[in-house]
């Protein structure tokens, strides 16, 4: 919807907080950094979240990290699955489309499985075709594409983009809105966005990722907060898996959905990916967690939390499996080492979720009872 104000959103009397499709399907969730390693050197990156080294793990070790993560998440009741993709930059892992292809050969034995991945969107078409190949049995696909103005040329990123949106890939640029460069970052913004792509107005934040910079005048914080209004199409937030044939697991499901969707009063555009309640019962919207931190609203510090149950982070150079990006928590585990998931929601230890991996996960105030997953749908 153009004319949703977030700037309405009452942040203060919000009680639950959840993506939308955690809410509504048996989705496990993994956000997977498979290295530090990137072709760029952006001047404002988190000075960990980077490096020239090499660091990627063999690609046997990861298919059967996955395997495990899909076994234990079967055994707490879930089996749909996402999983999401980063770094450093994800591309440059050398057995990365073959991870993607061992992922969607087990769509079948699934209710329903989605890919993200977030790039710099550096690798060449000769890349894409390849990817765009081994994408196919997936139900949902999308991409976060990082737009770093000291390295990357905006035309050709926004062709790059236009070509895999009209292959029925789900997109969103990032902007890291620099104070120093905020006005060429916001002329590019829009640039994009005439071009029919969606746009984040992503606040920088510290060198340690826990908080937003200091630098931002008010003007700016107002524009971060307005962002720019979201215009994804409906052919671009489904496709069809080239593997399911007749009513699937997932057409099922999708219609429970529907249904559950109906009952709840829904009333807001798909590309709103966050359902929020307030104190009152009324529901807020927003279009991605990302707009949080411009907001401010990233403190769940003794929220029941369902992160470690139902969605887990791996991160690199130690292979740790942990909750969230910004938990406090110990670690689950570690890859080749072992780890165990939750065996139900626990409460937030941490100080803030700075990282949208982590504010999107169904959450809500203790003594409330907003649903953090699906019961309705009987799956």
């Amino acid at each position: 919807m153009k004319n949703y104000n977030f700037s309405q959103i009452p942040f203060e009397e919000i009680e639950s907080v959840g993506q939308k499709t955690l809410l509504n399907r048996d989705l496990f969730c993994v956000s997977w950094l498979l290295g530090r390693y990137c072709n760029y050197s952006c001047s404002y990156c988190w000075p960990y979240a980077s490096g020239k080294d090499r660091d990627h793990r063999p690609i046997e070790l990861l298919k059967e990290t996955m395997s495990e993560i899909k076994r234990q998440a079967r055994e707490r009741g879930f089996n749909s699955f996402h999983f999401s993709f980063s770094g450093g930059e994800p591309t440059l892992h050398k057995g990365y489309l073959d991870l993607l292809k061992f992922y969607g050969d087990d769509t079948l034995n699934t209710n329903y499985q989605s890919l993200h991945m977030t790039s710099n969107l550096s690798p060449g078409k000769f890349w894409f075709k390849k990817y765009l190949e081994a994408i196919k049995p997936f139900d949902k696909v999308s991409i976060t594409a990082s737009f770093h103005h000291e390295f990357a040329d905006k035309q050709k990123f926004a062709e790059k983009l236009l070509m895999l949106q009209e292959e029925g890939i789900f997109i969103t640029i990032n902007i890291v809105m620099v104070p120093q460069s905020f006005k060429k970052l916001w002329i590019a913004a829009h640039y994009f966005h005439h071009k029919g792509l969606n746009v984040t107005l992503k606040p920088q934040s510290n060198t340690t990722a826990t908080a937003v910079v200091d630098a931002y005048e008010p003007w700016m914080r107002e524009l971060m907060k307005k962002g720019l209004p979201q215009q994804a199409k409906a052919k671009f937030l489904e496709r069809k898996s080239s593997v399911r044939v007749g009513q699937s697991k997932f057409d099922i499901l999708k219609e429970k959905e529907k249904q559950a969707i109906k009952k709840r009063g829904w009333n807001i555009t798909d590309s709103f990916q966050v359902e929020m309640n307030d104190s009152s019962g009324k529901k807020w919207y927003m279009d991605q967690a990302e707009r949080f931190n411009a907001f401010a609203f990233n403190n769940f510090k003794g929220w029941e939390c369902s992160s470690g149950y139902r969605s887990i982070i791996i991160r690199e150079p130690d292979g740790s499996i942990k909750r969230s990006y910004s938990c406090a928590d110990q670690p689950l585990g570690y890859i080749g080492k072992g780890f165990k998931l939750f065996d139900q929601p626990e409460p937030c230890i941490s100080k803030s979720c700075v990282s949208s991996a982590d504010s999107k996960i169904p959450k809500r105030k203790p003594g409330t009872q907003w649903p953090l997953y699906p019961k309705e749908l009987n799956i």
